[in-house]
């Protein structure tokens, strides 16, 4: 199994590049990360050249938790809703309803590649099981609480909001349990 699952509590917090708040990392590898930011108050984005960037509010209040400004174009992103724009872009952040928790992948342009949505679990009957290539790495975040990995000889180990199950290479992850997970699809060059 090819599977490893990786706890919020022991995320590593660090600044942002701009100073302006922390994120804690989640995952990385050649040309992308993963990381939950702290949104505090409005402000720009730090600029990340040659990066494309999805970010998806996790915690915000309201039907808009952010409005985002992208090189003068404003975009209303809300709650549980992958917003993609390219992280070398003029972005200027308003939190409408207050602070916002974003789950936040990064890709180096030109190298690696990410998906990212939103599944609810408890919709597919008897869990969800995604998947990937032998190129792929498949990270799982659930967003509420209610839901299990399922081990091989079917048991469910219990994970908590914001862990992650990260998987590389050809094969599925099952969960199960009432809730939704963020499924993240990072395709690398081999």
């Amino acid at each position: 199994m090819n599977e490893e699952l990786l706890r919020w509590t022991a995320y590593r917090t660090v600044p942002w590049k701009n100073g302006g708040g922390t994120t804690r990392e989640v995952a990385e590898g050649a040309g992308w990360r993963v990381s939950v930011a702290d949104v505090a108050g409005d402000g720009p984005f730090s600029h990340f050249p040659d990066t494309d960037r999805v970010i998806t509010p996790v915690e915000a209040e309201g039907a808009a938790a952010m409005l985002l400004t992208v090189e003068g174009i404003p975009h209303r992103i809300a709650p549980l809703t992958p917003f993609a724009f390219p992280g070398d872009a003029p972005t200027h952040c308003h939190l409408p309803s207050g602070p916002v928790r974003n789950l936040n992948v990064m890709t180096r342009r030109g190298g690696a590649s990410a998906r990212v949505r939103i599944v609810d679990v408890a919709a597919a009957a008897g869990g969800t099981e995604p998947g990937c290539e032998a190129d792929e790495i498949l990270l799982l975040m659930p967003v509420t609480e209610g839901l299990a990995l399922v081990t091989p000889d079917g048991r469910d180990t219990p994970l908590a909001r914001l862990d992650c199950v990260r998987h590389s290479g050809p094969g599925t992850v099952r969960l199960r349990g009432e809730g939704a997970t963020a499924e993240i699809t990072i395709t690398a060059p081999s």
